[in-house]
C-alpha cells in the first residue's frame, strides 16, 4: 500500500463500510452479535492489529525520559481531563440545545478519552511514540477512576447548577477497565514483549532494520479494516438521518480542531519540541469512541439519539484527524524551525518505519 495514498485508502474504506452498511443490513446485525462483555469483537481485532506494529517500534527504555517531564504530563492531564470534557459540554449545549439526547452523546464521546487509534495519528504525524505510549496509559488510569464521575458532573450536577435539563449516566467501573484492558493492555504488552525478546534474540539493529518493516503495514490494515467495520455497523443509521449527523458533526468538528489547536500551542510554549507537542496534541484531540458508544448503549439503548452521537464521534474524527495529520507535518516546520526533530514540509503523508 503506498503511503502517499493514505487519505484516499482511508476514503475509499469508508465508502465500502457504508454501502456494505446499506446494501447489506443482516452484515450490521452479524457484526453486532459479536460481542464479549460489550465489547465488539471485530473492532476489537481491528484495533489491536493496528496498534500491535506501532506499539512495538517503541523503545522501552526511553520510557524515563518521558515520566520525568513533569510539564508533558500536567499538560496532558489537564487538556484531557478538564479542558476536553468541559469544552464538549459547551458545544454540546451550544449548537444542540433543542436536542437533548444528542446533546447527552456528544458529552459522553468528550469524556472518553482516547487510548487506542491516537497511536496510528501519532505515528502518521512523526511524533514522539514513547510519548504516546506514556500518555495513553496514563488517561487509560484515569479512565478508569474518572469517567463515571465526571459523566455524573457534566450531566447531572452541572446542568443543575445552571438550570438546564439533567441526565442520568450508569457505567461500571469494571466495564471502562475492562475496554481499557482490551484495546490498551493486550497490544501494549504484546507490543513490549516483541521489543524485549526481539532485541534479545536479534539484536536492536537487525530488530529496527528487519522486523519492524515487515510489521508496519498491517497497522494501516488494521485501520483500514476498522474503519470498514464502523461504517458498516452504523451505515444505515447514518444514511437514514443524514440532517442529525449534519448537526452532531459540527460541534465535533469545533471540539477537534479546537482541541488539536490547543495541545500545539500548548506544547510550543512550553517548549516542549515538535514531536512531543504533536503527541500531546494528538491525545487530547482523539477519543474512546467504542467506550462512549457502549456506554450510550448500555444506557440508554442501541437506537437512542445518545448511541447515534456515539457513532458519529469516529466518523467524524477519522477523516479530521488524517486531515490534521497533513496540517502538523506541514506547520511543523514553521512552528519548531530550530527543532532538529521536526520533519521536512512533506508533499505526501507518510508512515515511519
Amino acid at each position: 500500500m503506498q503511503d502517499r495514498w493514505l487519505p484516499a485508502w482511508i476514503l475509499g474504506a469508508m465508502g465500502v463500510g457504508l454501502l456494505l452498511g446499506q446494501f447489506v443490513p443482516q452484515l450490521g446485525a452479524v457484526l453486532a452479535g459479536w460481542e464479549v462483555g460489550g465489547i465488539s469483537v471485530p473492532i476489537a481485532i481491528g484495533l489491536l492489529v493496528m496498534m500491535y506494529p506501532v506499539l512495538a517500534k517503541v523503545r522501552y527504555d526511553r520510557i524515563a525520559s518521558v515520566t520525568g517531564d513533569r510539564r508533558l504530563l500536567v499538560a496532558s492531564l489537564v487538556l484531557n481531563w478538564l479542558v476536553g470534557p468541559l469544552l464538549m459540554f459547551l458545544l454540546a449545549w451550544a449548537f444542540l440545545p433543542d436536542l437533548p439526547a444528542y446533546r447527552t452523546g456528544l458529552i459522553i464521546v468528550g469524556l472518553a478519552r482516547c487510548i487506542a487509534m491516537v497511536v496510528i495519528w501519532n505515528d502518521l504525524a512523526c511524533g514522539d511514540r514513547e510519548a504516546a505510549a506514556v500518555l495513553v496509559a496514563l488517561n487509560s488510569l484515569f479512565q478508569v477512576v474518572a469517567f463515571a464521575a465526571l459523566g455524573w458532573f457534566y450531566l447531572a450536577v452541572l446542568p443543575g447548577w445552571l438550570g438546564w435539563q439533567t441526565a442520568a449516566l450508569d457505567v461500571s467501573v469494571g466495564q471502562i477497565a475492562l475496554n481499557v484492558l482490551v484495546f490498551l493492555g493486550i497490544p501494549l504488552v504484546a507490543g513490549f514483549l516483541s521489543r524485549i525478546i526481539g532485541e534479545r534474540v536479534q539484536g536492536r539493529d537487525r530488530y529496527e532494520r528487519v522486523f519492524l518493516p515487515r510489521i508496519a503495514p498491517w497497522a494501516l490494515y488494521g485501520l483500514l479494516f476498522t474503519i470498514v467495520l464502523l461504517f458498516a455497523l452504523q451505515g444505515r443509521q447514518v444514511i437514514a438521518h443524514p440532517w442529525d449527523v449534519a448537526r452532531i458533526a459540527v460541534p465535533l468538528l469545533a471540539y477537534f480542531a479546537v482541541m488539536w489547536g490547543t495541545g500545539i500551542v500548548t506544547g510550543r510554549m512550553l517548549r516542549l519540541g515538535y514531536a512531543r507537542s504533536t503527541t500531546l496534541a494528538f491525545t487530547a484531540a482523539g477519543n474512546n469512541f467504542e467506550l462512549a458508544i457502549a456506554v450510550a448503549i448500555g444506557t440508554f439503548g442501541a437506537a437512542s439519539g445518545q448511541a447515534l452521537a456515539g457513532v458519529v464521534g469516529p466518523l467524524i474524527e477519522v477523516p479530521v484527524l488524517v486531515g490534521l495529520v497533513s496540517v502538523s507535518l506541514a506547520l511543523g516546520p514553521r512552528l519548531f524551525p530550530t527543532d532538529p526533530a521536526t520533519p521536512a514540509a512533506p508533499t505526501e503523508t507518510k508512515v515511519r518505519s
